[in-house]
């Protein structure tokens, strides 16, 4: 509450709905299984980590404000320009710095029903409209999304795949909701969980990127790389976006560790590719245990499960929510993102998934 007589932020601030990550306690529980974040169970690169203590020893110098280091690992990776590459404290920041240089009062930003609320905050936080469109079975509509461009449009946020339903659109169907949109309005591709989608319809988006003037490609270190405590994501975009960003990002927006660590991640694609394969295999287990036991699970292209529970006393997600953090395995309530009767589960190690199961086959009464 403010007065006359204090500070207040501007009209819209107190609106926003604060983001809420996952819960990581299980408190009077001796071992903590956290399945609640979509962190990797394989930790980091030994390669990311030896560079990390590398750059321990120069902490006294600021860190290259143009991240040269790490834009280059990821064009040579991905055959990319390194101009068009721009880096950031998270993906997170990109998005926002997206918001903040291309949404104002009056503007509109289009987002899907369940998709990441990041996407709201930031376009609340611009002062723009956040316009919510629905999606069919847990899926992107790109009908609807095409239906609700008035112009007042700026943006439209598409999550592929999304979070936390773990579904995908086709690349054809991407092509079709870019064709369709005014070429003024920016369609920002949130690609996090790319690397662990195994389709053949299915691209991230650089090629539509490259050959678009209004296209934007966001992707993540915090997933497959396992480096989210060091806040690392990228952003591939046409030069004049990534110049209108560049005026505005802090000057030394990547710590120096972060830099080292996500180039020597980046180029150790061996280690993605042992990740890929362990996500694989637990992926088709977890989704094959739970279905048995009559939960339904959206199909996931990614590294964690959507788990829809029974309209039923005793057996909803708050239930089986608390039962399991009882037993030390903390899921992901997804209320706020639609989602009042599931529980978003992360593909963990191996102890933890059969631990899940294990857990669950018990609440179910099985």
């Amino acid at each position: 509450m403010t007065t006359a007589n204090a500070p207040a932020p501007r009209p819209g601030i107190l609106d926003i709905a604060a983001y809420v990550p996952g819960k990581e306690h299980a408190p009077g529980v001796a071992k903590v299984y956290k399945l609640s974040s979509n962190e990797t169970p394989l930790g980091a690169s030994p390669k990311a980590i030896e560079a990390f203590q590398k750059a321990a020893a120069s902490l006294e110098r600021y860190p290259d404000g143009q991240a040269v280091e790490l834009r280059e690992a990821i064009a040579s990776t991905y055959g990319l320009n390194v101009a068009n590459l721009i880096c950031g404290n998270g993906s997170d920041e990109l998005l926002g710095l997206l918001c903040h240089v291309y949404l104002g009062p009056g503007d509109e930003g289009i987002i899907t029903e369940h998709g990441f609320l990041v996407y709201k905050i930031q376009i609340q936080a611009a002062g723009a409209t956040p316009v919510v469109v629905k999606e069919k079975d847990c899926r992107v509509d790109v009908d609807a999304i095409l239906a609700a461009v008035t112009d007042k449009t700026k943006i439209v946020f598409l999550a592929n795949p999304a979070n936390p339903t773990g579904t995908y659109i086709p690349v054809e169907e991407v092509r079709r909701l870019q064709a369709g949109l005014p070429k003024s309005v920016i369609l920002v591709l949130d690609a996090a969980y790319a690397e662990y989608v195994r389709r053949n319809d299915y691209e991230a988006g650089v090629e539509l990127v490259s050959s678009n003037q209004n296209v934007v490609m966001t992707r993540t270190f915090s997933k497959i790389y396992g480096l989210a405590a060091l806040r690392i994501g990228w952003m591939y975009g046409p030069l004049a976006i990534v110049d209108a960003l560049n005026r505005v990002r802090g000057p030394f927006n990547m710590n120096a560790p972060a830099i080292a660590a996500g180039a020597a991640a980046m180029r150790d694609q061996t280690f993605v590719a042992s990740a890929v394969e362990f996500n694989n295999e637990w992926l088709g287990r977890v989704t094959g245990a739970l279905s048995s036991l009559e939960l339904k699970v959206t199909p996931s292209v990614t590294n964690f499960v959507l788990i829809h529970f029974p309209d039923v006393d005793g057996k909803r997600a708050s239930d089986a929510d608390e039962f399991l953090t009882s037993r030390g395995y903390i899921l992901r309530a997804v209320r706020g993102y639609g989602f009042p009767n599931a529980l978003r589960m992360t593909i963990g190690s191996q102890e933890a998934n059969e631990g899940v199961i294990a857990a669950l086959t018990e609440f179910m009464g099985r």
